[in-house]
């Protein structure tokens, strides 16, 4: 019988640090560049569907390679190059974009963005989940999505910053700062590829192959017999439930990116409040997900998952409804400032939720299916990402962005109704 590849422990956390940093960076520039993306559109002549489409083009490619990376990532030697790959696909994307100026090439390039997107996430989960313990996990993931969220709210500053304060008549008028913005966008994920220069970055983390009688019994058994296949990994108990709730998280990330700014215009708010607002959503995501390991050893991660879920649902289906009542260019400045709160409070259940899906797929399988478990979440949450805003785009062509927005919040909902269905039968 052949050995099995089981997790392995390194001392100091300089890799998590470096890894840290470079989410922060690519993160920040691919959140620059999505909402500015909204606006570019807008400024072709785009409606509503149409910023659905290209906004399911963004997880299209990703949705078909996401197990494949999964698999490539258990097998490498070194996760450095796949990572660094991800900073740099980023950064054509985002000059894809910039450069485009049809339908077509944007959601050619917003494709490629996903993909760089894909990479980058899977190389850096795959060293957390191949380099933790369980017990680390929480910690590990909490913090790589911290990086994430802190990138979440610079982004959006960024390019309200950018874009500016004036609401303009005309969006095509808009075009040239659109532009630059996604240039830095751009040079802000080209900036972490650097940090993997280093031959010790994400180095040494090839699974150590130890016999059967230390690797843990049944799961180790289950290694050297069965193939991580997506279906084997499905089969687990409480994975398509944790795939169902990270889909639902996600989609809600990307839909209120994407179709925030599509209602902003239509009841008169500036990028620059927007970028407030999106980067509200993100600082209180930082917050959550630091104190994700002292909140998880308080309670258990069903009941922060249901936290998650319903917290995000009720708080982030309040703005578009508020705008939609009391449009913020009537003198509503209380209505900027409700929604403010709102974000603050969604942020901040909503940042619970992807490191706690991350360990507990990571946790439902044999350590050397971590890779190609987080890649099947992944490949979940692609296909989230293409059906949402596709469906997002149906609801708001009649009833206006803010529908779409509405829409995420109740598929939030749905996954906390069912994972307390699930708690129950327990």
């Amino acid at each position: 019988m052949s050995e099995a590849p089981a997790t392995r422990n390194t001392s100091g956390r300089g890799w998590l640090y470096l890894l840290i940093a470079s989410a922060v960076l690519t993160q920040g520039g691919l959140n620059l560049i999505r909402p500015v993306t909204t606006y570019k559109l807008v400024g072709l002549g785009a409606d509503s569907f149409l910023v659905g489409v290209v906004t399911a083009f963004y997880a299209l490619v990703p949705l078909f390679a996401a197990i494949w990376l999964g698999r490539m990532s258990d097998r490498l030697n070194n996760l450095r190059p796949m990572v660094a790959l991800g900073a740099v696909v980023l950064a054509i994307g985002a000059a894809g974009i910039a450069l485009g100026n049809s339908f077509i090439l944007i959601a050619i390039f917003s494709a490629v963005l996903g993909l760089g997107h894909l990479l980058f996430t899977i190389g850096g989960q795959a060293a957390i989940a191949r380099r933790s313990s369980p017990a680390e996990m929480d910690r590990g993931f909490g913090w790589f999505t911290a990086a994430f969220s802190v990138g979440q709210m610079i982004g959006p500053l960024l390019a309200g910053i950018i874009l500016g304060s004036e609401l303009v008549s005309d969006a095509a008028d808009r075009l040239d700062s659109v532009n630059i913005a996604l240039w830095v966008g751009c040079g802000l994920t080209l900036a972490a590829a650097p940090l993997f220069l280093s031959p010790k970055t994400l180095s040494g983390t090839t699974p150590r192959r130890t016999s059967p009688k230390t690797g843990g019994s049944s799961d180790t058994r289950e290694m050297t017999t069965t193939k991580p296949t997506m279906c084997n990994i499905l089969k687990r108990p409480g994975v398509m439930s944790h795939m169902f709730a990270s889909l639902a998280l996600l989609g809600m990330l990307d839909i209120l990116t994407a179709f925030l700014p599509l209602l902003a215009e239509e009841v008169g708010v500036s990028p620059a409040a927007v970028g407030l607002l999106l980067a509200l959503r993100g600082a209180a995501s930082i917050v959550s997900r630091v104190l994700l390991p002292w909140l998880s050893s308080r309670l258990s991660h069903t009941s922060l998952l249901l936290w998650s879920l319903y917290g995000a649902g009720l708080a982030l289906v309040i703005p578009p409804l508020l705008m939609a009542m009391f449009p913020p260019a009537d003198g509503g400045e209380l209505t900027l400032l409700l929604c403010g709160l709102c974000m603050l409070f969604g942020g901040i259940f909503l940042g619970l939720g992807q490191p706690l899906t991350m360990t507990e797929v990571s946790t439902s399988v044999p350590p050397a299916w971590r890779g190609s478990a987080l890649a099947v979440r992944l490949m979940g949450n692609r296909l989230g990402q293409v059906a949402l805003p596709l469906l997002a785009g149906v609801f708001a062509a009649p009833l206006g962005p803010g529908a779409a927005i509405v829409m995420a919040s109740g598929f939030l909902l749905i996954s906390g109704a069912e994972k307390s269905i699930r708690k129950r039968r327990k």
